[in-house]
This record gives structure tokens, C-alpha cells and sequence, in this order.
């Protein structure tokens, strides 16, 4: 066996990518997504795609996969019910929360306060407790402690949740309630706080630990499910899930600690980007993945993402390690509509989704999408996927005139609105990712994939300034190119809580080689050889008294070369980048975390064929399209049949299976010698 299968599961398409380990090629293949279980889109998928390639499903020894499952359970409220098990006195823990209302002045007036995943009639308090250093200044009393138990079992819960009061530094009670509530609640799955994260702040513990298990039977379900149906097709290989922070884990990991994969789906296509990104000899990205929904943005400085320690769903904010993806109500299936109260032409969040989807796809949709829009505006021709999918353009014409009628405005005038105003949306996105995290988006090149990110990647990046605007070799299925050629990845977590000045890198270090063995323990445990491993460490520091940390890199070499001062020089940088200023304050070292990687599979992008410059030879035709304010002629291209070094001029399309590529008038496309088509503006247009 030698093919990896990566599989990502979007909200309208699933996208598979087949690659060969030993010669490097690659099949793609784009199926409709199947939201009421999504094993059957992927089998779907997996059939095409080895017929494409000509072998065996059995022959897959890898699937990588990137999912929504947890996401969706979290934002539609379907997780499990959950039984929280804390210290006497602390019963009100998720309802107390961090006081925190977001918004401005007065906004607690208005805001609707989320309900806690741990109702508090499902919540109970035992005696017994810890001390911060560890010692028990009260043994658990294990009569109470079944007692409260068999009041949850009774309630119905279906997993339980225990996080007691610095359990951090010693979880012996929580192991012990834990042993009772397998003998008391047989078959309910058990989340014990110092496991899923051994930090202090017991409110982002416990709310960390009662996410994950909400996910918990809803991520064990649809592993097991997705589980059978492969074994069923004879695919026996691993099954990983993409985690939150890019790397992959076991799907054994997953179902213990589906916290880790709440954004999962958003990750494959930061990873698919650094691939491409390390193949094309660029450095800085910021990317762009606008799917039928929604779209995710994120930024990549000298080929390295930027991780966030939180992980964020909707109303929920967990303390988990994230890649920092900001997401945007803007997809090729948001809906465009026209208040009557303002009069307004408006854009999203509401999508038309898979089902029924745009009018152009013909499938029963009625209301405009930016997908209408872009056909009326001729940006996508009516044949998409290579010719198998035939798009409606008077379906959608008729459409989109609707929301012309209500602004009283020519039907280009209402479709090009409505292109501006996505292109707006993703414009905001891509601003807190650069320019408020204290970076200049002219530094960087912007990436566009996704089914529609390339359509409006050149848009974009004329607002930005990022030039190259990039459409990447099979754009539409990078996500699933990002779950089959990242690494695995685990990590472990401690409170130190101690200020800098008192601190002995050699303490330091100790500290971080055992939290080290652990990690690598783990991906031994999963068949990753030694050899193979890399390990990397990260420090949470603060000024002393300030609530938030700034989490560093630091290798053990400059600890042992540079001491403490190493990191709080990198700290001092680092805040006043993010922030313009520093303190005159102690600095106070908060958590330390070890991260242990899996080696990188060895997949290098296939050269192209080089050209002449003249892409005459995959021309399709001529086509009308609207562009600045008037109708202009411009030429479809067969991406299949273009060569390295080809130059095309805008106004273009270049279209294929996957994807289609727009180059705006008074721009210019190049092909690199990988495939990928750099876009940047003519001088002096």
C-alpha cells in the first residue's frame, strides 16, 4: 500500500485528494456534500476517485480527514447532555463564568447569554479538595461522591464531566470519581479535567473539559460509523482526524478528546496553503478559502501559521490549541436580499447551501446567491467540474434581477453590487488577521481557494495590496490536500506560575524534557518511530498582574544558551509588536506546553511542463463578461493545457475541474513552474 486519501467535508462539496507516496502523483474529485451523514458523500467520493486512479480502495494505507462534525454539534446545540462533577462550593462555576459580555457599553442589556453545555440542575458538588500545591487538605468521601453520581445517572445524562479545584497539580481525586463513575454510569463516556487540560484557571478548565465531552458521543458515533462503512469498502488503512492546530491525530485521540478538533474543517486548507506556499518558494501568505457558506481566512509569516490558544465556535471559547482562522459569513452560496426596512442591498450570513443551493445549479434553489451573481456577470461559465455540471444563467438572471427590481437599478449594476459587498465582507476578515494583529498586508502574497476563492482572489487583492494574488494547483480540493500531506501532532500543557526573575532555566528545562517523553510517548503509541519525531516547545508569559498571556516558541537550545532572559527578550518584542508599547514590570512565566510532531510525508509538487509564454494552445474560446462598469471580451482557458511560464493577460478565466480562476482587467496572470497562477497588477493601470 502507498496512497494517502485525504477527504475534507465542506458544507456543500466534499473534496477528496489521492496521492501517490512513491511517484507523486495525484487524482482530485468534487462530490455534493451529504449533510444528514456525510460517510455517504465521502464512499461516494472514494469510489470515483479510485476509478479515477485505477486501484483498489484496499490500497489506501492512509485516510486523512478533516471534519465539521464536532463544530456543527457545538453550533446547533446537538451535544451530548452533559453531568458536571465539581468541588463543594463551586456548583455554579459555568454560570458565573468570567462576567464577560461581549459588545459596548450596556450590551448585557441585550445580549442574549449563551446557555452553559453543563445545566446547572445537571451539575453536582462533592466533598474533598486539593490545595494549590497539590497536597489533599480533605480526602474525597466516595459515599457522597456515588450518591451524586446515581442523582446524574437518573437525570439522563450522557457523559459526565469531572473538574475539581486544582486538579491541574493533582488529579488523583478526579482519577478516583472517575473509577466510581464507570462502576455507577457503565458505558457513559468520562471526562476528568486534569487530562484534557492540566492548567490552572479552573472556569477555562472545566468549560474546556465539559466541551469535550458534549462532543464527545457525537464524534465517537460518527468515527465508529465512518469506521465501519471504510472497512465495508475494504479500506483498511489509519484513520486520522485533522486537528484544530493543523496536525493530525489518531481517530482513537479524537474520540477521547474531540475538544481538539472543533476546527478541524478550517484547518485543512491553512496546511494545504503552507504546502504550496513551501513548493512555490513564498514565504508570507495570507489566505483566502471561500467555500459555498462561509469563508475562512487566516495568516502565514516565513511558512510558519499563526496558532491561537483558544478555540472559538460561535458563542463558545474553549482552551484549546487553534490555528487563528477568523471566519465570515461569505460564501458562493450567501444569499443576497434587499431589507425593506433599510432598503439596503445586503449580503449573508444566510446560505443556500448543498441543498437546495444557488438557482444556477438548477437543483431548486430561488433565492440570488454571489454565485448567481457571478454567472449573470459571465466570471463563470455555464459549464463547471470539466464540462459535467451545466449552470443556469437565465435561472439565475431572473434571480438576481429581483434584488435589481428592489434597488431600482440596471440587473449588472444589482450583480456586481452584490460581487462588491462578498468581496467587502472578505476584506474586513482578512484585516483582523493582518493589520490589527499588528501586520502589513502589502508584505504578503494572498491565496485563493476553495471552490470560489480563486473567482475572487485578484478582487481582494486589490483591496488588500498583496500581490501575488495566487490560485493554487487544484484550488478547490486544498483542504484535502492540506489533511494528506501534514504530520501527526500531540501536545501536553502545565501551569508553572512562577515570575521569571525566580526562575532557573535549568529547572525550566527539566520540566520541559519530561513533558517532552510524555508527547513523544504518545505518537510511539500511535506507530511513529523515534527517529521520526520532532518536539517543540511553547511558554505563556504575561507581565505579572495582567490577566492574558502571550504564548512563545522557544527551543531548549536558546534556553540553555540565553536563560530566562532569552524569553523574556522575545516576550518584550513580541507585546510591543501586538500592542506598541512594553511595561516596566516583572514578567511572570504562566504555562509551559510540548508539542511532539510525526515526520512530514515527502510529497513534492510535480513540475510543469514548460511553455513559451503563449497559452494560445489551451485556449477555449472567446466569452463576454462585465467588468468596470461595461462589457469586455475576454478568454476562457483550459487550465489542463497550460504550460510553465505561460502569460496571460486580463481580462481571463481559466477554468477546470475544481475551480475557476478570474484575472481582472489590468492585471496579468503568470504560471510557475509548479502550475500555480501568480496574479499581478500591469504598471500603470
Amino acid at each position: 500500500m502507498r496512497y494517502r486519501l485525504g477527504v475534507d467535508v465542506g458544507g456543500t462539496f466534499t473534496d477528496l485528494l489521492l496521492f501517490d507516496d512513491e511517484t507523486g502523483a495525484f487524482w482530485r474529485h468534487k462530490t455534493p456534500s451529504t449533510p444528514h451523514d456525510s460517510s455517504e458523500g465521502i464512499l461516494e467520493g472514494v469510489g470515483a476517485i479510485t476509478a479515477k486512479a485505477g486501484i483498489n480502495p484496499s490500497e489506501i494505507e492512509y485516510f486523512l480527514h478533516g471534519t465539521t462534525v464536532a463544530t456543527n454539534a457545538v453550533l446547533e446545540g446537538k451535544g451530548a447532555r452533559v453531568g458536571l462533577v465539581t468541588t463543594e462550593g463551586y456548583r455554579h462555576i459555568m454560570q458565573i463564568a468570567r462576567s464577560y459580555v461581549p459588545g459596548g457599553l450596556a450590551a448585557w442589556i441585550i445580549w442574549p447569554k449563551p446557555q452553559p453545555l453543563a445545566a446547572l440542575e445537571d451539575t453536582v458538588a462533592v466533598k474533598g479538595r486539593i490545595a494549590a500545591d497539590g497536597s489533599e487538605v480533605r480526602p474525597i468521601d466516595e459515599d457522597d461522591v456515588r450518591s451524586a453520581l446515581r442523582k446524574l445517572r437518573d437525570n439522563g445524562v450522557e457523559a459526565i464531566t469531572i473538574s475539581l479545584i486544582n486538579a491541574y497539580v493533582n488529579g488523583a481525586h478526579e482519577s478516583r470519581i472517575g473509577e466510581i463513575a464507570a462502576e455507577e454510569l457503565p458505558g457513559v463516556p468520562i471526562s476528568l479535567s486534569h487530562q484534557v487540560l492540566p492548567e490552572m484557571q479552573e472556569y477555562e478548565r472545566t468549560l474546556s473539559t465539559v466541551a469535550n465531552a458534549a462532543v464527545r458521543p457525537v464524534v465517537g458515533k460518527y468515527v465508529a460509523n465512518l469506521r465501519n462503512r471504510l472497512q465495508d469498502e475494504g479500506i483498511t488503512g489509519k484513520l486520522s482526524l485533522l486537528r484544530s492546530d493543523g496536525g493530525l491525530m489518531s481517530a482513537e485521540k479524537a474520540e477521547e478528546h474531540p475538544v481538539n478538533i472543533l476546527m478541524s474543517g478550517p484547518a485543512g486548507g491553512v496546511t494545504g496553503a503552507l504546502w504550496v506556499a513551501r513548493n512555490a518558494g513564498l514565504r508570507n501568505i495570507l489566505t483566502l478559502d471561500v467555500g459555498g457558506t462561509s469563508t475562512d481566512v487566516a495568516l502565514i509569516e516565513n511558512l510558519e501559521p499563526r496558532r491561537q490558544r483558544t478555540t472559538e465556535v460561535g458563542h463558545l471559547s474553549v482552551r484549546a490549541s487553534a490555528l487563528d482562522v477568523k471566519t465570515v459569513g461569505a460564501g458562493g452560496g450567501s444569499i443576497a436580499y434587499v431589507p425593506e426596512l433599510t432598503g439596503a442591498l445586503r449580503v449573508g450570513p444566510q446560505s443556500a447551501g448543498a441543498v437546495p443551493g444557488p438557482v444556477a445549479y438548477g437543483k431548486g434553489g430561488t433565492e440570488p446567491t454571489v454565485t448567481d451573481a457571478n454567472v449573470v456577470l459571465g466570471y463563470l461559465p455555464e459549464d463547471l467540474l470539466g464540462g459535467s455540471f451545466k449552470l443556469d444563467r437565465e435561472g439565475a438572471k431572473k434571480a438576481v434581477q429581483t434584488v435589481a427590481d428592489a434597488l431600482g437599478v440596471d440587473l449588472m449594476a444589482a450583480a456586481r453590487g452584490i460581487i462588491d459587498i462578498v468581496n467587502e465582507n472578505m476584506f474586513g476578515a482578512l484585516r483582523m488577521i493582518s493589520v490589527q494583529q499588528g501586520y502589513d498586508p502589502r508584505h504578503f502574497a494572498l491565496m485563493g481557494f476553495g471552490g470560489a476563492g480563486p473567482l475572487h482572489v485578484n478582487a481582494v487583492a486589490r483591496l488588500m495590496g498583496s500581490w501575488p494574488a495566487i490560485s493554487p494547483v487544484s484550488p478547490g480540493v486544498l483542504c484535502a490536500l492540506g489533511d494528506a500531506t501534514t504530520r501527526m501532532r500531540t501536545e501536553t500543557a502545565r501551569s508553572f506560575s512562577r515570575l521569571a526573575q525566580d526562575t532557573e532555566a535549568e529547572e525550566l528545562v527539566a520540566l520541559l524534557d519530561e513533558m517532552s517523553a510524555q508527547t513523544r510517548a504518545e505518537l510511539a503509541a500511535d506507530g511513529i518511530a523515534e527517529d521520526a519525531m520532532t518536539s517543540l516547545f511553547e511558554v505563556d508569559v504575561r507581565y505579572a498582574g495582567q490577566a492574558f498571556e502571550v504564548p512563545l516558541t522557544i527551543d531548549q537550545a536558546t534556553l540553555r544558551e540565553g536563560g530566562i532572559e532569552a524569553i523574556v527578550e522575545r516576550f518584550d518584542a513580541e507585546h510591543l509588536r501586538l500592542f506598541t508599547f512594553n511595561m516596566n514590570t516583572p514578567h511572570e512565566i504562566v504555562n509551559l506546553r510540548a508539542v511532539a510532531l510525526g515526520q512530514a510525508p515527502e510529497l513534492s509538487a510535480a513540475a510543469l511542463e514548460r511553455g513559451n509564454g503563449d497559452p494560445a494552445a489551451a485556449k477555449i474560446r472567446d466569452h463576454a463578461l462585465w467588468m468596470d462598469g461595461r462589457e469586455q471580451q475576454a478568454v476562457i482557458y483550459d487550465r489542463a493545457k497550460l504550460r510553465a511560464g505561460d502569460v496571460i493577460p486580463g481580462p481571463a478565466i481559466v477554468t477546470e475541474m475544481d475551480s475557476t480562476t478570474l484575472v481582472e482587467a489590468g492585471c496579468v496572470a503568470t504560471v510557475d513552474a509548479v502550475g500555480n497562477i501568480l496574479i499581478n497588477p500591469v504598471e500603470g493601470a
